[in-house]
């Protein structure tokens, strides 16, 4: 029997084409229903150009074979149809089914990018045993047109050993000898970096049971540097015996916030149904509030009496749980809605919460008072994606840069932010900032003392207040040699009016003749 490893009954399940199978669903396609008559392949960007991901039956057969270039492929099969690949949604697939796996035990972990592992300690003799556990779960996936291997053993290496490398169903019992059992995988069944194994097979290793054969001690020093256990044959050879422990992350199902309305007779009206999103509303902003959340996606459904399912959804730009709010964004999503013979039930789903703390009210300002004070600007941006389009609002962001033109983006309102950047303290920035800076003439002490006067579009400035210079080099990795530094200086002319303006260069830089003098923004 493995060593350390008698109790536990691991059940090891590959997907052998998770990506051609989510994309057939997707199409609506079943295996053998036309879907592998043309050849198809799905390709993945890389740097060198796009690579093959996955092929079909077909073509696989017209040469496509995974990892080549794409080029490459289209020569042995010019009427090659090529779709592209989206690891992100296989990996999202891949986490909804170990959730769904859980009927077979416990907990599931996930074994990128197209494999599970179950935990079937204890629970086979509810299904019948082993081989009747397997072969529920056979069923089960062939109903869902998945392609599948399966294997069940006392360590998640040697389940993943045999469901890739072993029959198919194959079983390690309790008593069985694992080494003789195993001695016959090739080296691949490690999960080794093909760098390992192109070493492995240049030493002319090439199974399981020739690791064996040689002297440990040897192996040792050749892979002592190695200290990953996907590039250590030795540490991957113990996990897959069970003399030393690999750690498993199971998958935590969070299920999403869910509220219904089960209609004692349909509707058919625009103002019933928004009578009962408003009560829904209601509903999902108590379950939101005990749970300590705030809604960022919401999908309503609506089932009518013919069996059509009406799916309608909106996407807030900060987490809330406001009922009125929420009401409110799907009042415009509801109005083309067809209800034909009538809806006997409408659903209500959150599944993209934020945490959201308490607030404390406005005590002064409640009630209709507070109604006529606004609205926050999430809320507007909500209302505005709701009306417009997301693809038509934007938001200003900051941005990784030191020059104040380029220190801000414009993105979609929903999207994450793509910079952790601050704007510190002692970087005061202008209201208003200009478009582009405009030139200004300066009177000021030179080399590189305070702006005493400056004309502006036709009028003259005298200087009372002047705070600076805040000195901004240029961006060597992207400017050329002679872009000159920028000094800043906050001003106040004699009207009270405040100026952001810089000097660009400095005398005697070697990057140009006298500086230049320019007015970037304006001080509220």
């Amino acid at each position: 029997m493995l060593e350390g490893a008698s109790s536990r009954r691991i059940l090891g399940i590959w997907l052998r084409v998770l990506a051609l199978d989510r994309w057939r669903l997707g199409e609506g396609l079943a295996e053998g229903e036309g879907a592998d008559a043309h050849p198809l392949a799905l390709i993945a960007e890389t740097a060198h150009g796009p690579r093959i991901a996955a092929a079909n039956a077909a073509g696989l057969t017209a040469g496509a074979q995974e990892g080549m270039m794409l080029a490459d492929a289209r020569t042995l099969c010019p009427d090659l149809t090529v779709v592209p690949s989206d690891p992100a949604g296989d990996l999202a697939f891949l986490e909804k089914l170990a959730g769904w796996a859980l009927r077979w035990g416990p907990w599931s972990a996930l074994d990128p990018p197209d494999g599970l592992l179950v935990d079937v300690t204890g629970v086979a003799h509810l299904f019948g045993g082993e081989a009747a556990l397997l072969a529920d779960a056979r069923r089960a996936f062939a109903r869902r047109r998945l392609a599948n291997r399966m294997a069940i053993a006392p360590t998640a290496g040697a389940a993943w050993a045999l469901a890739h490398h072993g029959p198919d169903g194959a079983i390690l019992r309790e008593g069985d000898d694992p080494v003789q059992r195993l001695s016959s995988l090739p080296v691949a069944a490690l999960r080794l970096d093909g760098d390992v194994l192109t070493v492995l097979r240049r030493l002319g290793l090439k199974r399981l049971g020739d690791l064996d054969a040689v002297a440990r001690d040897a192996l040792v020093r050749r892979f002592r540097n190695r200290r990953s256990a996907s590039g250590n044959p030795l540490m991957r050879m113990d996990q897959l015996l069970g003399r030393v422990p690999e750690p498993l992350l199971p998958v935590l199902v969070a299920h999403a916030p869910l509220v219904q309305r089960r209609l004692l007779e349909p509707i058919r009206h625009l103002a019933l149904l928004e009578q009962v999103v408003r009560d829904l509303s209601a509903d999902m902003e108590r379950v939101l509030e005990g749970r300590g959340e705030g809604a960022r996606r919401l999908e309503l459904g609506l089932w009518k009496v013919d069996g059509e399912l009406v799916v309608r959804k909106v996407e807030m730009a900060a987490p809330s749980r406001a009922a009125a709010h929420l009401a409110g964004l799907f009042a415009r999503r509801i109005e083309d809605v067809d209800a034909g013979f009538g809806i006997e039930m409408v659903r209500l789903r959150a599944p993209w919460c934020e945490p959201l703390d308490l607030a404390q009210g406005d005590l002064e300002h409640a009630g209709e008072e507070g109604e006529a004070r606004g609205t926050s600007l999430a809320a507007c941006v909500d209302r505005l994606t709701v009306r417009l389009g997301a693809e038509a609002v934007r938001r200003p962001v900051p941005f990784a840069s030191h020059m104040p033109e380029r220190a801000q983006r414009w993105q979609e309102p929903l999207a994450p932010l793509k910079t952790s950047q601050v704007t510190s303290d002692f970087k005061i920035r202008p209201l208003k900032m200009l478009d582009k800076p405009e030139p200004i003439s300066v009177i000021y002490e030179t080399p590189d003392g305070l702006p005493r006067r400056f004309r502006w579009r036709g009028a003259t400035h005298d200087v009372l207040r002047s705070e600076g210079p805040e000195r901004i080099a240029p961006e060597w990795w992207r400017e050329r040699g002679a872009v000159r530094l920028r000094d800043y200086y906050r001003i106040e002319d004699a009207t009270g009016r405040r100026y952001w303006i810089y000097r660009c260069g400095v005398v005697g830089d070697g990057r140009g003749g006298v500086p230049a003098w320019f007015l970037q923004g304006v001080f509220g």
